[in-house]
């Protein structure tokens, strides 16, 4: 891969440039924020790493958002951070303008690339990028479920008393209180998780993996958590790099998965080199459909917020 631009210089876009970096994944490597200096700052901090992780990408850092021009993946992670108390929704009405504009360049400078959605709503936002790129929906897709499920892995690895290596957990809808962790597709080596826990123990984790991102939040309290988002964001990136057709669980624009449409949510997906190659649908059960289509009503409400944006020809 050539090109990959981070849009958002913060913390969730260094961690995720240092793994990307590191691994070689890209050429070349810009970082772009909106204060003076900040970008440029983390770019050299970034590249003065090279010699001792022995990496040749090359890092850039930037003020200007004609920087995404010619990139191969454009990772949107500008915005607004939660504070304690907020919820993701809370951020919409900011961070819906910045994400619009990224769009709206990459539509111009950037018609080929890959669009990843960070900034919270991430589901929302996802949509929102999408219809204002005018892309097709398998080159737009958003950072939740890769994420959380990695939280739910770590979670049941620490319950079950067992190697994470070997844990596969799958959570889907939407990126908040209403997601959808699935313990029944969640296994140990194959096995089911619920062979390994209790009920009271696998309630549990799926609460704690409802708030993974508020109880960071409230630990660190000046800051959210950006070293798994960034540890998310580039393993979407190496799916695409080097064409894994990985399935992994991410925000997609649905049209009719999952009795939803004129909707984005997370919902597995298989992951290659041109984007989304293939969204699975599982066979749920009354009880997990219902929290589908509560998760799907929960986002729906705030896309009506932003005045339902038409789709860009």
């Amino acid at each position: 891969m050539k090109k990959i631009a981070l849009v958002g210089a913060g913390r969730v876009g260094e961690s995720a440039a240092q793994i990307l970096a590191k691994e070689e994944i890209c050429q070349e490597l810009v970082l772009i924020g909106t204060r003076e200096g900040v970008a440029q700052g983390t770019a050299l901090d970034l590249a003065e790493c090279a010699p001792l992780f022995a990496f040749d990408t090359q890092i850039r850092g930037s003020t200007d958002i004609n920087s995404i021009a010619d990139s191969d993946v454009i990772v949107i992670s500008a915005g607004l951070p939660r504070k304690p108390g907020m919820s993701r929704s809370d951020v919409l009405d900011a961070n819906a303008p910045i994400v619009t504009q990224v769009a709206e360049k990459a539509r111009l400078l950037a018609p080929h690339a890959l669009l990843i959605v960070v900034t919270n709503p991430v589901d929302v936002l996802t949509y929102l990028v999408w219809s204002q790129s005018g892309f097709e929906r398998e080159r737009v897709f958003g950072l939740s479920g890769t994420l959380d499920a990695a939280r739910m892995a770590g979670f049941i690895a620490g319950e079950a008393r067992v190697s994470v290596r070997d844990v596969r957990a799958l959570v889907i809808g939407g990126h908040g209180d209403t997601m959808v962790p699935l313990p029944r597709y969640s296994t140990i080596s194959g096995i089911p998780v619920s062979e390994f826990l209790s009920e009271a123990e696998i309630e549990r984790i799926v609460t704690r993996t409802r708030g993974g991102g508020a109880e960071v939040l409230a630990l660190k309290k000046t800051s959210s958590a950006y070293d798994a988002p960034g540890a998310a964001i580039a393993t979407m990136i190496d799916a695409v790099a080097h064409n894994r057709h990985r399935l992994l669980p991410c925000v997609c624009v649905l049209e009719g998965e999952y009795r939803e449409s004129e909707v984005s949510m997370g919902v597995p997906a298989v992951i290659g080199a041109q984007g989304i190659e293939k969204i699975i649908e599982l066979p749920l059960n009354t009880e997990e459909h219902k929290q589908m289509q509560e998760s799907a009503k929960a986002i729906r409400e705030d896309l009506r917020r932003l005045q339902a944006p038409g789709r860009v020809a």
